[in-house]
């Protein structure tokens, strides 16, 4: 079983644009039951990533801010590490594993979020993987 990136990745990507609120994330993220928001300009192209990390690392910090009005772009990973959704698999695998990333935003040629890898896609790849050698 040769699987791509566009096999396991969870589609549609949830955005956010950079000035709505932290707040506004958190609250994407617990309503689709995810880990993380693709941040996107007007235009559709993705500018960052806004995931539980970041979010505890604001209340972590000590930082006295209100969450309604503290703006994603001041909390965002900038420029994060993307994939093209015709990779393998254990490429996406690996670029998680070795910058310590738990979301992989897959994008199009524009730059435009077209779905993401989370680590739990990619347990349910394992799983899927496990229960076919088995068979």
């Amino acid at each position: 079983m040769k699987y791509k990136v566009r096999d396991i990745m969870s589609t549609p990507p949830i955005t956010i644009k950079p000035d709505a609120s932290v707040q506004d994330a958190a609250k994407l993220m617990f309503e689709n039951k995810i880990g993380s928001v693709l941040v996107v300009d007007d235009d559709g192209v993705l500018k960052g990533i806004i995931t539980e990390r970041d979010l505890v690392y604001i209340v972590a910090s000590g930082k006295n801010i209100v969450a309604s009005k503290y703006p994603v772009w001041q909390a965002m990973t900038e420029d994060p590490i993307t994939i093209d959704p015709e990779e393998p698999i254990s490429r996406a695998i690996s670029i998680m594993k070795e910058a310590n990333i738990r979301h992989l935003p897959v994008v199009d040629r524009d730059k435009k979020p077209i779905g993401v890898i989370s680590i739990r896609d990619v347990v349910n790849y394992i799983i899927e993987l496990i229960t076919h050698i088995k068979k």
